[in-house]
């Protein structure tokens, strides 16, 4: 609890314990201070009425921190007193109260009275007592600092540790006031070298008190001394094997007699070696590590004890590094070779590493070739190039025998040798071979091979991993395993393909062979992702109802795991309801049927691995409105149609061309060949048509007069002037039917420059009958006319006609006017007029022209 809460119920405990000074009861044990009681056992308290008090035993109620006590907890001793006992548990601190109360009067005063309780465990025993002394500069320093275990529970209350010191002059005591303590700092005032101790600590609480074993030793045995001084790893030209180490004492020996341990590794490793002490003993200030590497750097530290383990292990002293000295190589460098064929040779890159144990820095490569054991060249490459490489042309028919050595600042190293032979000439392969992933870490699996000739026996295998592209790396195995693990930090999402080559050895031409058998190749990832990249999809083909679409082969790189499939999803514009189609991880193009004409579509394609899958960009094409052949169907079609049309229209209008004539050139007769054009009343042009005459009358307009009343001084100068009006009329006949009316003013003068035409129907007098009848004497028939061609006067005005007849002026194309015959004619077109009931023959009506619209009466 906090101390807060402490302080409140210690006010509470006084004012019910003390500072109520009228209260009525008393309770037992009773304590002005903190009654401390242990967790875990029961305690029990007595509630005593006080004499005179007014209540009794049946009053009584206990409270623990105002929280009421079950009745069962209770015992009456008797009328005035009434014991409570309960359960100490950890957090039953407080104020145990005992409370005097009659509950039906109210106006008697309360009596309370109540002690604290304070809850705690007894202290455990302490163990694993240990002292040290560390040394500070040439001595050990007089504070002893000593430490021990107390267990894991807490006492809960204030808990006292005392540490005992014995064999000096005097006993020494440190005492250390702390709950928990676990260590404590003894002054020695000068550190008791030489001199037998004996040391413990002791814990005590109001519950209890516990006492460590004691701890008894020589005095050096609690000290602690510093590291060897000056630690030195030295380097000796003629023993590239050995590494001298040197060092200072880090105290006096008539102090403390010391022993050292010095412990070493490569750089390179994590694995110490250490010297045992017993090697180091005595006062000696230097040692000789030997069986080491050549030119390996090493690292070094050392530690010291006292002598027989009398005193503390020191700390390591700091790390010291070195190198061995160069020696002659010991080991070959690693060759081999890639081989490339083309059409008529090959391309051979040859690659080495460096020997295992080049026991020196390497200055140069010497590189022999020989072709059909006939030496085709030397090379020497420098060491610091950075391509360890060298590429060669090689004919399918040749072999070639490759040998390397390096070279250092010491010697030459052994020599590695290999063997290409022809190309037709390659040696069995291992079979099975499968990958598989264990612990982060790529592990090949083969099948043993068996050589098939006798000649030939395996060396070794080798396995070779290769990402998308140079460089390659390999390593070997001896002939007797089939499954190993690749020594590599492969990289993640990237594709590597691993190839398992048997070496065989043969020996030939005095010396032995190595010659590699046929690889067995192997795509692997040592973990696979989903792709970083999508498929790109073009739509190359859009017809009617159907689309091909291609997309190339993601990058190695980007796809990051092994293709499982590509999905294509499609849908119709923004409608966004995709249909998909899944196709092998193989297949780069696609055909999408069932698709709707002339319509927009949305694809994109989805590539997917063991791991996950990633989308391609969006495509959109449309869809063709008419299929293939379609169009040229239609095409077809339509000048097919056309052309018969064609040749349907030509065919009938020769079949009907006598028809469209009329229709599009209509008839028009012909004056000259009109019987009027011939007529004369003296010659008739047939003896079996019958006659006919036409009457024309002009009449003025102006002054309503007759033609015929005018002078006929006037018509010779008119006759002209009708002629030519007959002509163009373009009708021919009689001027009547086809020249325009014309007025004549009283003046000659009108007749030049002023003359009005008014058009109006004319009239034709029908005159004559049919063949071989003679006209009756009846009135002169008029048939009106329709045609819109201006009228003689005297047609407009038929009620003056017998009045001119007299003067009506005949004009006859081809004759002169003959006035002579005016009182001859008049009559006699009276006398032969037809009967009205009888219609004239077609021939008597050939003169009158089509648009005349005539209608025998």
């Amino acid at each position: 609890m906090g101390s807060s809460h402490h302080l409140l119920l210690f006010l509470m405990f006084l004012h019910y314990a003390v500072g109520s000074t009228k209260s009525c009861v008393k309770v037992l044990p009773d304590s002005s201070g903190n009654i401390v009681v242990e967790v875990g056992k029961d305690f029990t308290a007595t509630c005593h009425l006080l004499e005179g008090s007014a209540y009794t035993s049946d009053d009584i109620e206990w409270l623990l921190n105002n929280v009421s006590i079950a009745k069962q907890f209770y015992r009456k001793i008797n009328e005035t007193s009434v014991s409570v006992t309960i359960g100490i548990t950890s957090d039953m601190s407080g104020l145990l109260l005992c409370k005097a109360a009659k509950t039906s009067l109210s106006y008697v005063p309360e009596c309370k009275y109540g002690i604290f309780l304070r809850t705690g465990y007894p202290p455990l025993k302490p163990k694993n007592l240990s002292c040290i002394a560390v040394q500070e500069d040439k001595d050990f320093s007089p504070y002893l600092n000593c430490s021990w275990d107390t267990g894991l529970r807490n006492p809960l209350i204030d808990t006292n540790y005392i540490v005992n010191v014995h064999g000096l002059d005097k006993p020494l005591k440190a005492v250390c006031n702390q709950r928990l303590a676990r260590s404590c700092i003894v002054d020695l005032e000068t550190f008791p070298n030489h001199m037998y101790l004996t040391l413990s600590v002791e814990v005590k609480n109001v519950l209890g008190s516990e006492k460590s074993e004691e701890l008894q030793n020589e005095a050096s045995y609690f000290a602690k001394p510093n590291p060897p001084l000056n630690v030195q790893v030295l380097a000796e030209v003629n023993f590239p094997t050995c590494l001298m180490v040197t060092w200072n004492h880090p105290i006096d020996r008539t102090t403390l007699k010391l022993s050292y341990v010095i412990k070493y590794r490569k750089a390179a490793s994590d694995v110490w070696i250490e010297v045992p002490e017993r090697f180091t003993g005595g006062n000696i200030e230097s040692f000789r590590l030997q069986s080491l590497e050549p030119y390996t750097q090493y690292v070094v530290q050392m530690r010291c004890i006292g002598e027989n383990n009398s005193s503390y292990w020191s700390n390591w002293s700091a790390r010291v590094t070195n190198s061995t000295a160069e020696a002659k190589p010991a080991s070959a460098p690693d060759l081999w070779r890639i081989i490339q064929p083309t059409s008529n040779s090959r391309n051979i890159t040859l690659m080495w590493k460096a020997p295992v144990k080049a026991n020196g820095k390497i200055l140069v490569y010497n590189l022999n070739i020989s072709q059909d054991n006939e030496m085709f060249g030397s090379h020497y490459i420098r060491a610091d190039e950075l391509s360890q490489m060298y590429s060669l042309e090689l004919p399918r028919r040749k072999t070639v025998s490759i040998e390397i050595t390096v070279n250092n600042s010491v010697g030459v190293s052994p020599k590695a040798t290999l063997f290409i032979p022809r190309s037709d000439n390659e040696l069995p392969g291992v079979e099975d071979m499968s990958w598989s992933v264990r612990d982060k870490k790529l592990q090949v699996k083969w099948t043993a091979v068996r050589p098939h000739h006798p000649a030939l026996h395996l060396s070794e295998y080798l396995l070779e991993w290769v990402k998308t592209e140079l460089p390659v790396d390999w390593q070997r195995v001896p002939n007797n395993v089939t499954i190993t693990t690749l020594n590599a930090d492969l990289e993640k999402f990237r594709r590597y393909n691993i190839s398992v080559y048997p070496i065989y050895k043969y020996f030939s031409h005095q010396m032995w062979h190595l010659q590699a058998g046929r690889p067995v190749t192997r795509p692997a990832y040592i973990q696979q992702g989903i792709p970083s990249e999508g498929p790109t999809v073009t739509v190359t083909k859009s017809k009617k109802n159907s689309a091909e679409l291609t997309w190339k082969e993601i990058p190695l790189d980007s796809q990051q795991g092994f293709i499982t499939n590509y999905t294509i999803f499609y849908a119709i514009g923004n409608t966004k309801q995709w249909k998909s189609v899944t196709v092998g991880p193989d297949v780069h193009s696609h055909v999408l049927t069932d698709l709707a004409s002339e319509t927009d579509y949305v694809v994109n394609v989805v590539v997917s691995t063991e791991v996950g899958a990633t989308k391609g960009m969006d495509c959109t094409f449309k869809t063709m409105k008419y299929g293939d052949g379609e169009v040229e169907v239609i095409v077809v079609v339509v000048c097919l149609s056309f052309l018969f049309l064609s040749v349907f229209f030509i065919m009938l209008c020769l079949r009907k061309r006598e028809v469209i004539k009329k229709l599009l050139w209509p008839q028009v007769p012909d004056p000259s060949d009109s019987s009027i054009a011939h007529w004369s009343p003296d010659f008739p042009v047939k003896a079996d048509l019958p006659k006919e005459d036409v009457s024309v009358v002009e009449v003025d307009v102006f002054d309503g007069k007759s033609l015929c009343e005018e002078d006929k001084g006037v018509l010779p100068l008119k006759k002209d002037k009708y002629l030519s009006e007959e002509h163009s009329s373009g009708i021919g006949g009689s001027s009547c039917m086809s020249s325009p009316r014309h007025s004549v003013s009283d003046s000659d003068e009108g007749d030049s420059g002023q003359t009005t035409a008014s058009t109006v129907q004319y009239s034709s007098v029908l005159a004559s009958g049919y063949k071989g009848q003679t006209p009756s004497h009846q009135p002169p028939v008029f048939a009106r006319s329709e045609s819109t061609q201006p009228l003689l006067d005297c047609e407009e005005h038929p009620d003056h006609l017998n009045d001119s007849h007299s003067k009506s002026s005949y004009f006859r194309r081809g004759r002169e006017l003959e006035p002579e015959c005016e009182e001859t004619f008049c009559p006699v077109q009276e006398e032969e007029a037809s009967p009205a009931t009888e219609d004239p023959p077609a021939s008597s009506l050939s003169y009158m022209p089509q648009q005349s619209g005539y209608r025998p009466q």
